[in-house]
């Protein structure tokens, strides 16, 4: 995609959704870490009915290592892998608990060296909590950017990597959500929505669909 087209790609979906956020309830950055790594397999509505009582009984490291994992199990017991990220969930507490004052850091290296965290998680963190210009690729973001030609790559590193080279700066911050919601809502895997895309004409993929 030619550099015009992807100015023409963001200032699209800006002009549609000006300030995106991502869909995952949270009250903290801690919180917010904490919904991330439970949305690992799993849909952000899951997640958000498992956490909207947990979140309010418990919303700091402390709390959690209080809670303690048979409780923070229950809790979770309708999100799938449930039994090994209430475990995941009460190490990275223990961490921050003891390593990092209960807080949350700002830095990918620190937050990838937690358990159940990965890059994708500590992007969504670093961008959602800390406001970094990070792009978390999931299967949505990685899917738009092959279908689309925006970014082209047989990882979802290499994705990444593409995006932050063509994302011009002033769409950076929040391209991960633009991306995100247009894959989930537009641009769907089994059949996007081409005719009311808002950039299907400078979209590259082949096999679009027609309104029926």
């Amino acid at each position: 995609m030619q550099p015009a087209d992807v100015q023409k790609f963001f200032r699209r979906l800006k002009r549609a959704n000006p300030a995106p956020q991502t869909e995952l309830e949270y009250t903290n950055p801690f919180t917010l870490l904490v919904a991330v790594v439970l949305s690992a397999q799993a849909t952000d509505i899951g997640v958000n009915k498992a956490t909207r009582n947990l979140f309010k009984i418990a919303d700091t490291p402390e709390k959690f290592l209080a809670l303690g994992e048979a409780r923070v199990r229950d809790h979770i017991k309708t999100i799938g892998l449930f039994n090994n990220k209430a475990k995941n969930v009460l190490k990275l507490s223990k961490i921050l608990a003891d390593q990092y004052d209960g807080r949350v850091p700002c830095d990918r290296d620190a937050l990838q060296s937690l358990p159940g965290v990965g890059r994708k998680t500590a992007n969504v963190v670093l961008n959602v909590a800390f406001g970094q210009p990070t792009i978390a690729v999931d299967t949505h973001i990685f899917r738009v950017g092959n279908r689309t030609g925006l970014a082209r790559g047989r990882t979802p590193l290499a994705v990444e990597l593409k995006l932050e080279k063509v994302v011009p700066p002033a769409y950076r911050l929040h391209a991960h959500h633009w991306l995100i919601l247009h894959g989930r809502y537009s641009c769907k895997a089994r059949k996007p929505d081409c005719p009311v895309c808002p950039v299907a004409d400078i979209c590259e993929f082949k096999g679009k669909t027609t309104l029926v």
